[in-house]
């Protein structure tokens, strides 16, 4: 027969289709194996509407085949089969789908008839017609021969791609198709070129088979090589092999010989286990999926499976994992679910269905309903994934709330481990999430001796308190000894101690969590809890030591913006509080990235009027010894400094301060 000329514009297409539209040439398995397994689909729906019972589901299957020396690939199926009329509809004419018209089909009979089991015990997966021509990503010679259903003459149709097609007469004992792939050479360049041998490999097949087509459900098949120790030919041969064991006991043992043998092996589990029934999944079994499928050696914390049907309808089985992966807080770590449709798999990592304060969590989400483009790689419009991520987002954010009350140790492991993702979510977008997000994050309270929550820190609040306060520091001890948290503590305040980095800049973008606003105990202005007495009494203090003060910022020039008394001190002499937009944990860490612009907190020196270090000082400046008063207000400084976790300017003029003061001169 005369080779056919495919259509310009399919001669486009198949161009395109070659070198275009597939991202990854291993995709062409994945494929062949959905139009093989849309074809046992059409076959098991029409024995059912035929009433055809010598067709039994069980008998379908997949089979491959690879050929080293010819270099051929077969992809075979017992299912409908093609005409040639088919053939030449389907396989002539790119982006003709067969199976959109058989759902099509399928879809006006279920309509018209009351019984539509059917067509919901099948599920086409290949709509766009252009599935089969990624065989010629890996292929330069693709032979197809089928044998329709209902019909004893059987037809092969070959290409070698863009030249064109032939479809002639040809014999097939069994319903079905067969696609024989003849793979291309590999190509020279060992760095960047295709190997294309790979796909004849037995062990790349299974790889491919189980990540992209795992769920199809029906058995993908295959002969496999193996090995075994060879069986004893005779006992005649091991009778002597015992006798000469005997005679020498001393001999090293030689290991068994060896043999080669096939077996056909089923590569594919078929059964999703977030398709079974959650009564017969065990936690041990979803404990095995999750290390096998994502690679991890823990169990994980907690395990999410839930089903929506609606506007998007999916099934996800989510797990959130106990420790973060080794690569996490890099640029190599990637988020994303899996996304399989109909037990397929789409991509590997979606993106778009978490948000990146969840991206921690693996899992996959499984839909019939995704409008993908043509090569089923990729979405054509992300409305639908809007909404099942808008929906898993809830689902998260409620199984951390029934951790953090069911299981609270276990939680604060977890959160360990990523609470600073949660934190970072809040920081992100100027707050957008916090809401979503607040009532996740712990704190170590300075009177729990723990990690509390913000929840659990207004519980215990006072009636007349108006401020969650909050100390910043780079470790709890450090923070534990800073003046103005002893001095908290002292009048019974609860303080909540950041530890991390991003905290400060956390608790700022909240601003207050359910009308109780975020307080610094560090900042200048903290001045809420005294008395009128006690403030009448620094406002008299300070008029009476002005002079004072006054020598004491000249002294300091632009070191610190402010020098004044303070009443919030306990038994410390001096302390160092930040004033304005940026603390001294902020200016740290703001300092520590790359574009370090110099950032610096504006500093006020306070003074405890009631230590006697005070009355030292006003004693000396009284006397009118000023240099001493100069050497005692750097000391005084540079003492606050270190206490504020900062770091001194200038050591060494320090080191001439205390020899000035330990010779008294």
């Amino acid at each position: 027969m005369a080779k056919k000329e495919f259509k310009a514009e399919s001669k486009k297409l198949l161009d395109m289709m070659i070198n275009s539209i597939y991202t990854h040439k291993e995709i062409f398995l994945r494929e062949l194996i959905s139009n093989a397994s849309d074809a046992l689909d059409k076959l098991y729906y029409k024995s059912l509407q035929s009433g055809d019972t010598g067709i039994q589901r069980s008998d379908f299957k997949i089979h491959l085949t690879a050929d080293k020396d010819a270099r051929t690939l077969t992809i075979r199926d017992n299912g409908i089969g093609m005409t040639a009329e088919e053939m030449e509809s389907n396989l002539g004419t790119i982006a003709q789908s067969g199976s959109l018209a058989f759902k099509q089909e399928m879809q006006k009979k279920d309509g018209e008839s009351s019984d539509n089991n059917a067509a919901n015990d099948t599920d086409i997966i290949g709509q766009f017609g252009v599935g089969f021509y990624s065989a010629f990503m890996v292929a330069d010679h693709v032979t197809v021969t089928s044998r329709a259903y209902g019909s004893d003459q059987a037809n092969v149709w070959e290409s070698s791609g863009t030249d064109g097609y032939t479809i002639e007469p040809a014999e097939k004992e069994e319903v079905g198709t067969d696609i024989v792939l003849h793979l291309k050479e590999d190509e020279k360049d060992t760095e960047n070129g295709e190997n294309y041998s790979r796909f004849l490999d037995q062990y790349e097949l299974s790889r491919l088979v189980k990540k992209y087509s795992d769920y199809i459900h029906y058995p993908i098949q295959m002969m496999v090589s193996k090995t075994r120790p060879k069986k004893e030919e005779s006992t005649e041969a091991a009778d002597t092999e015992n006798t000469d064991a005997k005679e020498g006991e001393n001999k090293e043992k030689k290991p068994p010989e060896m043999e080669t043998y096939q077996e056909l092996e089923t590569l594919n589990s078929m059964e999703p286990i977030w398709k079974r029934p959650k009564s017969k999944v065990k936690p041990e079994e979803y404990n095995d999926y999750y290390k096998t499928k994502f690679g991890d050696y823990q169990n994980p914390a907690r395990v999410i499976r839930t089903q929506v049907e609606g506007v998007s309808s999916y099934t996800a089985l989510l797990f959130i994992p106990s420790h973060t992966p080794f690569n996490y807080y890099t640029t190599d770590f990637e988020k994303g679910l899996q996304l399989y449709s109909s037990g397929v798999m789409i991509m590997e990592k979606c993106k778009d269905l978490l948000p990146d304060y969840f991206n921690f969590v693996e899992g996959l989400v499984d839909s019939e309903d995704l409008s993908l483009n043509i090569s089923r790689e990729t979405l054509q419009q992300n409305r639908q994934v809007k909404n099942i991520a808008k929906t898993l987002e809830k689902k998260i954010k409620n199984e951390l709330l029934n951790f953090l009350k069911e299981d609270r140790e276990g939680y604060e492991k977890f959160f360990h481990e990523f609470g600073r993702q949660l934190k970072y979510g809040i920081y992100m977008d100027y707050g957008m999430h916090k809401d979503v997000l607040s009532d996740l994050v712990l704190f170590y309270s300075s009177t729990e001796k723990k990690l509390v929550t913000l929840d659990e820190y207004i519980a215990k609040m006072g009636e007349d308190q108006k401020y969650i306060y909050y100390a910043p520091g780079e470790t709890v001890d450090k923070i534990d000894m800073l003046p103005q948290v002893k001095a908290a503590k002292a009048k019974g305040l609860e303080v909540l101690y950041l530890t991390e980095e991003i905290d400060e800049f956390v608790v700022r973008m909240m601003g207050s969590y359910k009308d109780k606003a975020f307080r610094s105990i560090s900042e200048e202005d903290f001045s809420e809890n005294e008395s009128d007495d006690e403030k009448k009494k620094l406002e008299d203090l300070k008029k009476e030591h002005e002079d004072l003060l006054k020598f004491m910022k000249d002294t300091l020039g632009d070191q610190v913006t402010e020098i004044k008394l303070s009443g919030r001190l306990g038994d410390a002499p001096v302390s160092l509080s930040s004033k304005g937009g940026i603390s001294f944990e902020m200016e740290k860490t703001l300092n520590k990235m790359p574009m370090n612009q110099g950032i610096k907190a504006e500093r006020v020196l306070e003074l405890n009027p009631d230590h006697e270090v005070m009355k030292k000082l006003a004693d000396t400046f009284a006397a009118g010894d000023k240099d001493m008063t100069a050497v005692y207000t750097r000391l005084l400084y540079n003492q606050a400094v270190l206490l504020s976790g900062l770091t001194i300017d200038n050591p060494a003029a320090v080191g001439e301060d205390v020899t000035r003061v330990i010779l008294g001169k």
